[in-house]
């Protein structure tokens, strides 16, 4: 696997991504008319590209396919990881590990103390075992359905 700074041109991969993580992975915890309000279809890259320019992204390449995106991280630097996807067909092998693992080697580098995020239902236990809590339960709504989500944080040791 290849870890490398996103561009322009990894748009539509990215976005589509996303999509199948949400209509992939998520089955088992959000229900069809949630999985449509979170990931349209076909992914809005109009949407994409402004949810995307604010923020740092890391995309994770499959090492002899560099056409196989397997997964992608994206924060900002105050310390928020704002997205977190892996492949349908890379879950479970390391992937999201290996790209939290970078973004946050990049942060502590900025002299961030704490990360945060907003953990989906299937993103909770990941972000668990990488060392974040929960610090509270939310409920949002987006396009019409309702979600629960958890406000995470991790603080980061001084090296």
């Amino acid at each position: 696997m290849r870890i490398r700074a996103y561009s322009d041109k990894d748009l539509a991969a990215v976005a589509q991504l996303f999509t199948d993580a949400i209509h992939g992975l998520a089955v088992t915890h959000y229900d069809e008319a949630q999985r449509k309000a979170w990931a349209p279809q076909p992914p809005d890259l109009g949407i994409w590209e402004r949810r995307l320019k604010p923020l740092k992204v890391l995309l994770a390449q499959d090492a002899q396919n560099s056409e196989a995106l397997l997964g992608f991280v994206g924060y900002e630097e105050d310390g928020h990881i704002d997205l977190m996807f892996t492949s349908p067909l890379a879950a479970r092998r390391g992937v999201a590990s290996q790209l939290l693992g970078r973004a946050e080697a990049a942060l502590r580098e900025l002299g961030v103390a704490r990360l945060y995020t907003e953990a989906s239902l299937l993103g909770r236990p990941f972000f668990a075992r990488q060392g974040f809590t929960v610090k509270e339960e939310q409920h949002i709504e987006l396009r019409g359905a309702q979600f629960r989500r958890f406000a995470m944080v991790k603080a980061l040791e001084k090296t």
